[in-house]
């Protein structure tokens, strides 16, 4: 029509902009929406991968500083929407969008530091009749979990067969997780219960079973999302009744030993909803919607509140190996956030300890690591002036 500006092929939508004193860096280099982050075992790297059809490696070391560079590895003809590294660090995996399935990509490092990225020659064959909700590998490197969102999780040996599938009976998974200790995989869905699962092999490595190990049971609606601290003894949940449950899972399941209940915190609920523990277990953070909450686990109170942080829904949220950084992905950029109600937690945790001590040499170790944890607040808050 007359009068309209014709838009050009090139144009592309606006970068959606958002600030906050605790935003640490927004990497920027994905021209598409990125669906998924992850920390690289030792913490060095963050994988992200988008619908542009790549998979950017980069550099925790530089989430501070003023440039921030990144790896490429090019997805042909099609697109990942999951990653996640392999234990070791010289390969990780992609769940393909239109291939559904897995594909895995060496990694090899070059001279420069740099890496040549090379895809196996063969794809995982195709299994799962329900898009695949996520994709896991155990720290031990022994398996490689797949669920999709009807009630199947797969667990396969890193060669591309399948060991067991297993039906997790939720009327739908919600969401599914490998832990971090590399023995369990835990699903949740419609009903309103986490279910866990020990994945057993023998002696030498090989295979034996999936077994039941215990459950999370006190929601009163079905469950959009879970996550485990970093030592797998203690979980979060998040739920459509409203509320979010921190949990004791360091249990002997083996003799019937239930999880306890540490507490329950009331939340903003909608779907997309996703859950990210810290690695200490300190901090709970909630992605809703566009918006970022971050909660105490010690006391169930809201400390931090990110509004609009993307410019469409929250796909992922990840705190680092070292719980210094909560990083959120929905847009085009990364978002990296100080985690400073974790620096505060420890402050808080260290003082009551320290309130109880009797020994000299615990009490100047204590007041090293608050005085280490204060300084640390105080450099963040000093930069954000």
């Amino acid at each position: 029509r007359r009068g309209e500006r014709p838009l050009r092929r090139q144009e592309k939508p606006r970068q959606h902009s958002f600030s906050h004193r605790l935003l640490a860096a927004a990497l920027k280099g994905h021209s598409g929406s990125v669906s998924c982050l992850h920390f690289s075992g030792g913490g060095k790297y963050l994988a992200s991968c988008a619908d542009d059809r790549t998979v950017r490696l980069w550099s925790t070391r530089d989430f501070t500083a003023r440039e921030h560079r990144c790896l490429r590895a090019n997805v042909e003809l099609d697109h990942a929407e999951l990653v996640r590294f392999s234990p070791d660090c010289r390969a990780f995996i992609v769940w393909l969008a239109n291939g559904e399935t897995i594909r895995v990509y060496k990694m090899t490092k070059k001279d420069d530091g740099n890496f040549t990225f090379t895809a196996s020659s063969e794809d995982f064959p195709k299994k799962h009749k329900a898009p695949v909700i996520n994709i896991g590998v155990a720290e031990t490197g022994k398996f490689i979990m797949t669920a999709s969102s009807d009630t199947t999780i797969l667990i396969w040996n890193p060669k591309g067969e399948v060991l067991a599938s297993v039906n997790t009976n939720q009327m739908n998974n919600a969401y599914a997780a490998v832990s971090p200790c590399g023995r369990f995989v835990a699903s949740c869905g419609f009903t309103p219960d986490v279910k866990v699962w020990e994945v057993c092999f023998g002696k030498s490595g090989d295979f034996r079973e999936v077994t039941r190990a215990f459950e999370l049971k006190g929601h009163t609606a079905g469950v959009y999302s879970f996550s485990f601290s970093n030592d797998s003894r203690r979980m979060a949940t998040v739920s459509k009744d409203g509320t979010w449950k921190f949990w004791d899972t360091d249990v002997e399941y083996k003799k019937q030993q239930d999880p306890y209940l540490l507490l329950t915190g009331r939340c903003e609920v909608s779907e997309p909803c996703r859950i990210a523990l810290s690695p200490d277990a300190h901090i709970a953070a909630i992605s809703c919607g566009t918006n970022i909450a971050v909660y105490n686990t010690r006391r169930g109170e809201e400390e931090e509140r990110f509004v609009g942080v993307h410019g469409q829904h929250v796909a992922d949220l990840a705190f680092d190996t070292t719980g210094r950084f909560l990083v959120s992905c929905g847009d085009r950029a990364i978002r990296v956030f100080h985690n400073t109600p974790g620096y505060r937690a420890v402050v808080e945790e260290m003082e009551a300890m320290l309130r109880k001590t009797t020994t000299k040499a615990t009490r100047e170790r204590l007041e090293q690591q608050i005085a280490s944890a204060r300084k640390a607040l105080a450099a963040i808050c000093g930069r954000k002036q």
